[in-house]
């Protein structure tokens, strides 16, 4: 398998961050919503963890990529060594994962908040949208 190229990786990486910065912010306005609200049942206090969790994983992706493209960047004033850049790329890349679990975890659950009905159709949707993203990663 052929090694990628800075080039690519700087690429890469700047995308990833726009994904991250996205979804973080979206987490982020999960959050806010639940702090003033009243709500206080079990399930509300997982959505909320869930929430944390993920806006949690997408900012650490965030400056992990940031890391990323500051090292693949023409003019980067320290040398760049294979184990930082591997230590910073393989970290954006599971906490972009995992921060992509927790959305998915918090919209499966969301659901169950109305109705039983409602509660099944969101956790249906949540594991197929986990299956096709982990598709189109392959």
């Amino acid at each position: 398998m052929e090694e990628m190229s800075f080039e690519y990786w700087n690429k890469l990486a700047e995308q990833i961050i726009v994904i991250s910065s996205l979804l973080g912010g979206f987490s982020i306005a999960v959050i806010a919503n639940f702090l003033v609200s009243d709500a206080n049942t079990r399930l509300s206090r997982n959505i909320m963890k869930a929430a944390v969790l993920a806006a949690s994983f997408f900012l650490v992706s965030v400056f992990a990529m940031t890391k990323v493209l500051m090292m693949t960047t023409n003019g980067f004033p320290f040398k760049v060594t294979e184990v930082d850049f591997k230590i910073s790329s393989i970290v954006g890349g599971m906490t972009l994962l995992f921060g992509i679990m927790s959305l998915l975890t918090m919209i499966a659950l969301s659901g169950w908040t109305k109705s039983r009905k409602t509660g099944i159709f969101t956790t249906i949707v949540g594991i197929l949208t986990f299956i096709l993203i982990l598709i189109m990663l392959t």
